[in-house]
């Protein structure tokens, strides 16, 4: 297996420079902040398609074999590719063991890049963008309220000004949060109010309008916002879609700077091939996922196994993965059960 290291000054451009080298084979092994220097760093590897499969078919009968036939089937109820499940699988039998959810994770980890959002501070404001209807605005509520609940200081604002209700919307949420939304029409008035908040709060929120990602003008005007204000796009994408389609947006979306992908309304799909394939085409990291329909406590940083939980079949992961602190209801498949598959 090849290994190389890139470095640029944003994580969408480290993964262009790893698809340019490497090509679209290349598996991201790890991403983190460049030690010393402003930017980060993303270590990628490439191994030929031949030699998974050859591996593959050597690994058949050893160490790995149960915990592969365990993944290939729910890789295939979430509507995974076969080109994406392959790999996984293939990644899966190295990590020689039986354990399905142990070997998901492993996967998983060394399939996709995981970056959570900061939760104490961050020095670029975070703008979510996403197709309409996708829940940028309740997303930025559920950031501004664990922000408010961590005593940090926060400040709003919406560039919704298209959606009819959008604007109100927010203001309700950040009326009760007693942070003031501040409103853009346009990109140099966005940069005005970001300009604004400079140096009097730890988290600038942004909420965008919704865009079609195969307009050209609709992707030309947001990233006009995401230049004036020097923001980092952050792409919303509800789980359960379509897995083509979400693939293709998150291309498109990832031309505007966008390399990290927020996952909503996980309490209401059992299918997430959607955002595995959106990750792996747009070259995202998996960042954080809301759980739960309550603001207060809807956002969690989502890891390799934690996603390994919630894609395995419920009794697999319960007979298979060691307790965790908080039990995992393995009756039904609930926001409830969700929200446990995330507890520390």
């Amino acid at each position: 297996m090849r290994l190389k290291s890139f470095t640029a000054s944003t994580m969408a451009e480290a993964m262009e420079m790893v698809r340019q080298e490497l090509g679209d084979n290349a598996i991201i092994v790890s991403t983190q902040r460049a030690g010393g220097v402003k930017g980060f760093r993303v270590t990628a590897a490439l191994e030929p398609s031949d030699a998974d499969m050859m591996v593959a078919e050597l690994l058949g009968e050893g160490p790995g074999a149960q915990a592969a036939e365990a993944l290939k089937e729910a890789f295939n109820r979430h509507g995974l590719p076969q080109r994406l499940s392959d790999r996984l699988v293939n990644a899966a039998r190295t990590a020689g063991t039986n354990n399905p959810v142990q070997a998901c994770a492993a996967a998983l980890e060394a399939g996709f890049a995981f970056a959570h959002l900061p939760e104490y501070s961050s020095p670029r404001p975070l703008m979510m963008v996403g197709a309409p209807g996708c829940g940028k605005s309740i997303a930025v509520a559920k950031l501004a309220a664990r922000a408010v609940l961590k005593r940090h200081d926060v400040a709003v604002v919406t560039c919704d000004n298209f959606r009819a209700g959008a604007t109100a919307q927010l203001a309700a949420f950040t009326r009760i949060l007693e942070v003031e939304l501040l409103t853009a029409k346009s990109a140099d008035s966005l940069r005005k109010a970001v300009e604004s908040t400079m140096g009097m709060v730890d988290f600038v929120l942004i909420d965008s309008p919704g865009v079609n990602p195969f307009k050209q003008s609709d992707m030309d005007f947001l990233h006009e916002l995401v230049v004036a204000a020097d923001v980092e796009p952050i792409l919303v994408m509800a789980a359960g879609g379509d897995p083509t389609e979400a693939g293709e947006m998150a291309e498109a979306f990832a031309q505007v700077g966008v390399s990290r992908l927020f996952a909503s309304r996980l309490d209401t799909t059992r299918r997430l091939g959607a955002i595995l394939v959106a990750a792996d085409v747009g070259r995202l990291a998996l960042s954080d996922v809301s759980a739960s329909p309550h603001v207060a406590s809807g956002v969690s940083p989502i890891s390799a196994l934690s996603l390994a939980q919630l894609l395995l079949p419920e009794p697999a992961a319960i007979q298979n993965t060691p307790p965790p602190s908080t039990p995992i209801n393995a009756s039904e498949h609930t926001p409830h059960w969700i929200d446990e598959a995330f507890s520390p």
